[in-house]
């Protein structure tokens, strides 16, 4: 059931609500493979994925594809649920990965016609489960947006946690940071993940050589914490700052622009973008419901826009040796058109540590 009062009937799924109804905001994944990349992507927090491709869990489960040691999303719906999966290297099938980790779902569900439903008239607050209807009708009507709400607290690090070898130092700040981003990092520097509350002052003490913003959950606006340390980081101008998503919309913010919420935000592993400096062309992951307000941030160009909807997809800093891009160059899942700007961020830090000496 949808806050709007749309229904839908399906069959249940995943692991059983204790009360017989979970809520979230609906929001619609368009990707064709990478189910358990963006179940286990922690940016799902407060909100119920639809899938649109039309059979799910076909290839099963693996547990090299998680990204986070357990799901934030509050559900699942899709069309068709595979429940025989084939693919050498599953070592288990997805509802009972559902299950294990407690994230309830439905099947059977019309998809295409949720689908088209959202993206006429926007993400919006749901239920659904198992108890009767009036009960899912009324905890619809109960369920709130990710507008204004800090869900970074739920998903980030309780402790700074080390991981690679590599010649860099990286400090990655925790904002609900998914694997494949720490492996990129890590095959090239060795990464401190930190909690999403640290401190400026504390990140500067480690002595990094490179200052990484990650993906997250829910509503910029509700980070002043986050982005006033960000902020921080910027004046004191010691470091190069790479920031990913919710990581970009914090790095704008702390530069003094501003965000808006999407009518349906951007979920998919298909979206195309423009590089203004190359003039060239990357399909492109995305996972954001929020986006920087075009020219809001006088100290940063435009690096990159949205050819769907013409949305900022990244900025670079005039003053100050940071970027950021609100794509997914790290993929998991999705195209790989975007993994240079990994390679970008290494070259900001040698300039800034030649600099240095």
């Amino acid at each position: 059931m949808l806050a709007d009062g749309t229904l839908f009937e399906g069959e249940a799924i995943g692991a059983e609500v204790p009360a017989g109804v979970t809520e979230g905001e609906a929001v619609f994944n368009t990707v064709l493979s990478g189910y358990q990349e963006v179940v286990t992507d922690p940016s799902y927090a407060g909100q119920v994925i639809v899938f649109t491709a039309t059979h799910i869990g076909n290839y099963g489960v693996s547990s090299e594809d998680d990204e986070s040691p357990r799901p934030a999303c509050r559900g699942v719906v899709v069309r068709d649920l595979s429940e025989q999966p084939s693919n050498w290297r599953a070592t288990d099938a997805l509802e009972h990965f559902l299950v294990v980790h407690g994230v309830p779902g439905i099947t059977g569900v019309d998809t295409r016609r949720l689908t088209r439903h959202l993206r006429d008239a926007g993400a919006m607050p749901c239920a659904f489960g198992t108890a009767g209807e009036q009960e899912v009708t009324e905890a619809a009507r109960r369920a709130v947006p990710t507008d204004g709400r800090d869900l970074v607290s739920e998903v980030t690090t309780g402790a700074p946690v080390t991981r690679g070898t590599g010649p860099w130092r990286v400090v990655a700040y925790d904002f609900g940071i998914k694997e494949t981003m720490v492996r990129r990092l890590a095959a090239f520097a060795t990464v401190t993940v930190v909690p999403a509350t640290t401190p400026a002052e504390q990140v500067l003490e480690l002595e990094p050589h490179g200052v990484f913003l990650s993906n997250g959950p829910g509503d910029p606006a509700a980070l002043p914490g986050p982005t006033a340390e960000v902020a921080a980081l910027l004046e004191a101008g010691e470091v190069p700052v790479f920031g990913i998503c919710l990581g970009h919309q914090l790095l704008a913010t702390a530069l003094g622009g501003t965000t808006f919420k999407l009518p349906f935000g951007h979920h998919g592993g298909n979206h195309p973008v423009k590089n203004l400096r190359t003039g060239r062309v990357e399909i492109t992951s995305q996972n954001h419901n929020y986006a920087v307000v075009a020219d809001s941030v006088p100290a940063a160009d435009v690096t990159h826009v949205n050819l769907n909807d013409g949305v900022v997809e990244g900025l670079a800093c005039r003053d100050v040796p940071a970027f950021s891009v609100q794509y997914h160059p790290e993929a998991a899942p999705g195209p790989h058109d975007a993994r240079y700007l990994f390679d970008e961020f290494v070259r900001a830090m040698e300039r800034s540590a030649r600099g240095a000496a």
